[in-house]
């Protein structure tokens, strides 16, 4: 120990000085980098509790680059309709009072799945693939249309991120806990398939050790069958195929997973979700009204 402190000491009087000035400049940097820190933006999380860029409803705005807007057509009493493809090939129609603007929201779709008897799910992130890449690189290929990106900060217990694309369209599936193995991502990946309909909707199919789930089937208490979600952050409505949706219904996360006021009611085999002000969720409630018209042409 002595032997280090005459090393220190060994030098002139000026050049001590000047490491006592350096020293003094670090610790003042210290709490003005800090500050400055804390100025950046929160991270993203993940797609089960997306963060999109706020939207007002009421007002048609410019479609995300991951979400679709289709035209509408007027009905009467001042209602639209609009034609949608859920992620398992169904076609429905959709009517709804003219204020709510289902078709300037614009819809999304989301699918639970099985991968070799281990729950996953497909999200469409509401701001596309820079959500997921933060313009940075891939850590791998699994497939031509699949790549892995490290976990996001602030996901929580998710992990690793699968991110597919499908034409416009791109999946993210966040891995959890120990992950899936890599042969398991590599199922995946070379089983999901997906087509996209000459109306925008992306449709989905697998195989093998790969199933995705089907409507009513449910997950971790929620219903993870195929679905088509409305909207973003204050705002959202999600549609979901429910086969004796009045017995069998049951709220999905990501409409009441967000600690505000939600409601939902049965459509014939489908649930409509729906959170959001008083207002709109009076709206949604009362007016929307969906009728299945069977299989879509792609």
């Amino acid at each position: 120990m002595a032997d280090q402190f005459d090393v220190i000491e060994a030098g002139q009087r000026g050049r001590r000085r000047w490491i006592g000035l350096v020293v003094v400049v670090a610790v003042l940097a210290v709490p003005v980098i800090g500050l400055i820190a804390s100025r950046d933006p929160e991270p993203l999380l993940p797609a089960t509790r997306p963060t999109p860029e706020p939207i007002r409803s009421l007002t048609r705005l410019e479609s995300p680059p991951n979400v679709l807007q289709v035209p509408s057509r007027a009905a009467k009493g001042g209602d639209e309709v609009i034609e949608v493809v859920f992620p398992h090939g169904v076609k429905a129609e959709v009517r709804y009072p003219a204020e709510l603007d289902l078709a300037g929201m614009g819809s999304r779709p989301f699918q639970g799945v099985w991968i070799d008897g281990v729950y996953r799910q497909f999200v469409a992130p509401y701001g596309g693939e820079i959500e997921i890449t933060r313009g940075g690189q891939p850590i791998r290929n699994y497939a031509p249309n699949v790549t892995l990106w490290p976990r996001q900060a602030g996901s929580g217990s998710y992990g690793q991120v699968l991110l597919f694309a499908f034409e416009k369209w791109r999946l993210a599936m966040y891995d959890r806990g120990q992950g899936l193995t890599f042969e398991q991502r590599l199922a995946v990946a070379r089983s999901l398939k997906g087509t996209v309909t000459k109306d925008g909707y992306l449709v989905l199919s697998a195989g093998g050790t790969v199933r995705l789930l089907e409507p009513g089937e449910i997950a971790e208490g929620n219903p993870v069958g195929p679905q088509l979600w409305f909207g973003g952050a204050r705002e959202m409505i999600a549609l979901v195929p429910t086969p004796g949706c009045a017995k069998k219904a049951r709220m999905p996360f990501i409409i009441d997973g967000r600690g505000r006021p939600a409601e939902s009611v049965c459509r014939g085999d489908v649930l409509v979700a729906v959170t959001g002000p008083g207002r709109f969720r009076e709206m949604a409630i009362d007016g929307i009204r969906v009728t299945v018209k069977g299989r879509a042409s792609q």
